[in-house]
């Protein structure tokens, strides 16, 4: 298992980003809540890691914080909660959010969350309350890397494309990101504010 990687940042394409680590390109999914840490491309970064290993693919998730690690590898373990449901619920939502809707049992946030019904809320209410305990030791987001810079392209472009992979339509991914995007909206400020809009 890779516990974590250190190394220059060379591209970012939310969800995707590309690690040079001694010379080795590792190729990572994030939440988005990692990638509005990230430092601009060139820079250092280290990442917690999860390794999931299919048959015709190994994929390798990062996230800034070992709490968010934690709560991503405790939701891919209740039922019909797949590695990218569970990506884009920690792109939706920060952990405090997502225990604060388990605490409260807010299903309504959760059912707006793409990929997320009601039948799926209920199960995660149900399975993720008495995890919580020891998941909330991991809660406290680490220091992240600053601002991060736009990619090639038009930023609302890879906002919508980002959006798109965390399951969203495409149509709404682009309604989306045309209500919040102005002219020096980074591709990470339309994805947060987008999101934002969504879970309200």
């Amino acid at each position: 298992m890779i516990g974590f990687l250190r190394g220059k940042l060379i591209h970012k394409a939310p969800p995707q980003l590309l690690l040079d680590v001694q010379g080795v390109g590792y190729e990572v999914e994030a939440p988005m809540n990692t990638f509005y840490d990230l430092p601009a491309l060139g820079e250092e970064v280290r990442l917690h890691t999860h390794l999931i290993v299919r048959e015709d693919a190994h994929i390798l998730f990062g996230f800034f914080s070992e709490g968010e690690r934690s709560l991503f590898r405790t939701l891919i373990k209740v039922n019909g909660i797949g590695p990218k449901l569970a990506l884009t619920i920690l792109s939706g939502q920060t952990t405090e959010e997502f225990y604060r809707c388990i605490d409260d049992n807010d299903v309504k946030a959760l059912v707006r969350l793409p990929g997320v019904g009601q039948k799926t809320a209920e199960r995660l209410i149900v399975e993720m309350r008495g995890r919580l305990p020891e998941l909330h030791k991991f809660s406290a987001r680490e220091p992240g890397g600053g601002q991060t810079e736009v990619a090639k392209g038009s930023a609302k472009q890879e906002a919508v494309s980002a959006l798109c992979a965390l399951g969203y339509k495409p149509q709404d991914a682009a309604r989306m990101a045309q209500a919040v995007a102005s002219e020096d909206s980074s591709c990470e400020d339309i994805i947060r504010a987008a999101l934002r809009g969504a879970v309200r």
